[in-house]
């Protein structure tokens, strides 16, 4: 196939100027959703989208869609897309280069005179991160129909607004259909880890999202005096809790290198410094890259918990509190960028992702696949991440033949 490069210096200058806009003192970024300085990178995009002759529009949660039109332009449209929202103390590329590099795929098609047969789109989603508003992903997820439009439209940040308050105010709002058809939808991101950077190559061709297992476990004991309760007959409720916990890395090893565990929360119920835990709860957070592993591996963590908590006479409870299932993506658009990457001659390799992603969501909606970039040290949702603009161009090559090659179907 023919290649087609990117203008390497043009996306990363477009990159430095975005993460301009909620600099933190540390270089990283702070653009909380639906926010003034979330506002602010919108337009500056829209600005940037404007000049290469695309059109914008929005739906009804805020999501923003920039449209080239194709010479079919009735044809479903190649998206392609990210977010430019952050996290408190986030990074300028999380999100942001696949909202960017698709900018600079736009850019490409102008300057070099490719015939689109379908209209191309760049979607800026609302709420990826989920940092001033949860559930994190709405924007998708309304957009594809597994969150209620009212639902996200109802949530409030921290200090009581409203979603729907800031769409008034922002005026980022419209009258786009949800669950509109797409031809097909792809993301370039950052790896978010350090898989790719430690095997040394700038591209990964994303195969699909790892199943993740949340569950909300409490182990109750009895309170009692720290100083005047003999070991022997104490019903502690946190030694129960640090045992469990010490075995969970033991189990995990049972699965490596793909399973993964997590104790993100953990909560002594009236904690005080002379009492004995009467009451724990803590979280479990399981990952693995097939469905019937990670529920051997929930299985297995509640046949752990209960043989500990028997032997200490701890009542225990578990309860799963989500469980989404992995999401492979689709073999051709997959293969798309497989292909586009061989032809280009980048090292890569296959990878699953093992963060979630808007494309996680697309893909019950449309043909969908990512491309993945390192980052520096594996580092991401911290104000230091970093890319190598080498990478950055290399994934965005990468990305630019892909859609290519779709857009003519």
């Amino acid at each position: 196939m023919n290649v087609l490069n990117c203008n390497g210096e043009r996306l990363w200058n477009s990159l430095m100027e975005m993460s301009t806009i909620g600099a933190t003192d540390q270089g990283g970024n702070c653009r909380l959703a639906l926010s003034a300085e979330d506002q602010a990178g919108r337009e500056l995009f829209m600005g940037w989208c404007k000049e290469a002759g695309m059109s914008l529009a929005f739906d009804a949660i805020g999501n923003l869609f920039a449209r080239l039109p194709g010479l079919d332009d009735h044809l479903a449209p190649v998206v392609m897309g990210s977010h430019l929202d952050t996290q408190p103390k986030g990074g300028r590329f999380d999100g942001i280069y696949g909202v960017l590099s698709g900018l600079e795929v736009v850019r490409c098609l102008n300057e070099q005179g490719v015939q689109n047969r379908r209209p191309i789109e760049i979607a800026v989603w609302t709420n990826e991160e989920g940092a001033r508003f949860t559930p994190a992903m709405f924007g998708s997820a309304v957009f594809t129909g597994s969150l209620a439009l009212q639902t996200a439209l109802d949530a409030c940040d921290v200090d009581g607004i409203s979603v729907a308050q800031c769409l008034d105010a922002t005026r980022h709002v419209g009258e786009l259909a949800l669950q509109r058809p797409f031809d097909s939808y792809f993301e370039a991101h950052i790896e978010q880890g350090p898989i790719l950077e430690d095997n040394g190559l700038p591209v990964g061709v994303v195969t699909g999202g790892q199943a993740i297992c949340w569950l909300d476990v409490t182990v109750r004991g009895m309170s009692a005096h720290a100083g005047t309760t003999p070991m022997a007959l104490r019903k502690d409720a946190l030694f129960g809790v640090a045992q469990m916990a010490a075995q969970l890395e033991t189990l995990c090893a049972d699965f490596a290198p793909q399973g993964l565990v997590t104790i993100g929360q953990l909560n002594i119920a009236k904690s005080s410094r002379n009492t004995i835990a009467g009451s724990v709860t803590f979280t479990v957070d399981l990952r693995h890259h097939q469905d019937s592993q990670i529920a051997v591996m929930e299985q297995r963590v509640r046949e752990h918990f209960q043989g500990i908590a028997d032997q200490r006479g701890l009542p225990l409870a578990i309860e799963r509190h989500w469980l989404s299932p992995a999401t492979p993506f689709d073999r051709e658009c997959v293969a798309a960028v497989r292909r586009a990457v061989e032809a280009l001659g980048y090292p890569h390799q296959d990878i699953v992702s093992g963060a979630g992603h808007d494309a996680i969501l697309l893909a019950r909606h449309c043909p969908t696949t990512m491309v993945f970039i390192p980052c520096v040290g594996g580092l991401s949702h911290n104000e230091a991440e970093d890319v190598l603009p080498a990478d950055a161009r290399m994934g965005c090559d990468v990305l630019l033949n892909a859609v290519v090659e779709r857009l003519q179907r």
